[in-house]
């Protein structure tokens, strides 16, 4: 499905550490891997020289992994640029840092990430690393609200990327809360929950089991930022998936997102997905 990988590098070490998550995919999906560093004009020297050290560690790491692997220097306009890479090497999956400002303000509000996770044609992947020190998962926890439709592009990311890094996955389902009119909210039991599982969220289980990805299914009440940042506590989870939809993306303009809850404190990385664009 991905045979061509873009990673957003640039001279902090988050961005490096997302580039090793596309660096890890790519070597699952046995696909290309391009480095780009994109700068706004005028090119600040000391920057250009931290980007290109981090490019020559991530092209050794990748040529011994195997890796076919390219790099870029452009300036101008990093989304313009990017999105123009991305088009005529026709990637199929780009991967960028969050910015340090992006934990700070609204995420998808007026920031490089929004805009290419908006913009991107192909599927996008934004990482706001926490806890620098622990750049390989080995344990991936992937928020499912469930009852829509499978989704098998997501199954798949996430499946080449815990294989590449020898990841476990543990699927967490977050339902809507079961309400009655006179009552409120019904309070279910872990075994309650678990039986209310939907189709689509087995199915997923069904998909990682087919290509031997270890894996769980569990389930959360309550608010979903709350839920998800308790169970990557509570089970040291060392990586967060969450997914984004194009609709959700632009919505999220105006009435916010769970996703930006959970990013302004993880408890361990986060990893933001938005499949491709359909044409």
């Amino acid at each position: 499905m991905y045979r061509k990988i873009l990673a957003a590098v640039n001279e902090y070490t988050n961005s490096e550490t997302a580039a090793r998550y596309a660096l890890a995919l790519a070597r699952a999906c046995g696909a290309k891997l391009t480095l780009v560093f994109a700068s706004k004009e005028p090119v600040d020297k000391g920057a250009l020289g931290k980007a290109e050290s981090a490019m020559k560690r991530l092209f050794i790491e990748a040529q011994m992994a195997g890796v076919e692997t390219g790099s870029l220097v452009l300036t101008g306009d990093p989304v313009k640029n990017i999105l123009e890479v991305v088009d005529l090497e026709g990637v199929d999956a780009a991967f960028a840092a969050s910015r340090h400002e992006d934990t700070e303000r609204r995420f998808f509000v007026r920031t490089v990430a929004r805009e290419l996770m908006l913009k991107l044609p192909c599927a996008a992947a934004v990482v706001r690393v926490a806890g620098m020190g622990k750049s390989l998962p080995r344990n991936i926890l992937v928020t499912l609200r469930g009852g829509r439709a499978f989704n098998e592009e997501r199954a798949y990311f996430t499946a080449k990327l815990a294989e590449g890094f020898g990841a476990g996955v543990t699927l967490l389902h977050l339902p809507e809360p079961v309400t009655r009119f006179f009552h409120g909210e019904v309070q279910m039991t872990s075994a309650e929950r678990a039986a209310r599982i939907p189709a689509d969220v087995r199915e997923f289980a069904r998909y990682l089991e087919s290509l031997g990805i270890p894996h769980v299914v569990k389930t959360a009440r309550g608010k979903t930022s709350s839920a998800i940042t308790v169970e990557a506590a509570q089970r040291k989870n060392d990586l967060i998936l969450m997914g984004a939809a194009q609709r959700g993306l632009i919505a999220s303009i105006v009435k916010g997102n769970p996703v930006e809850d959970v990013m302004k404190s993880p408890p361990c990385s986060l990893l933001v997905f938005k499949p491709r664009r359909k044409t």
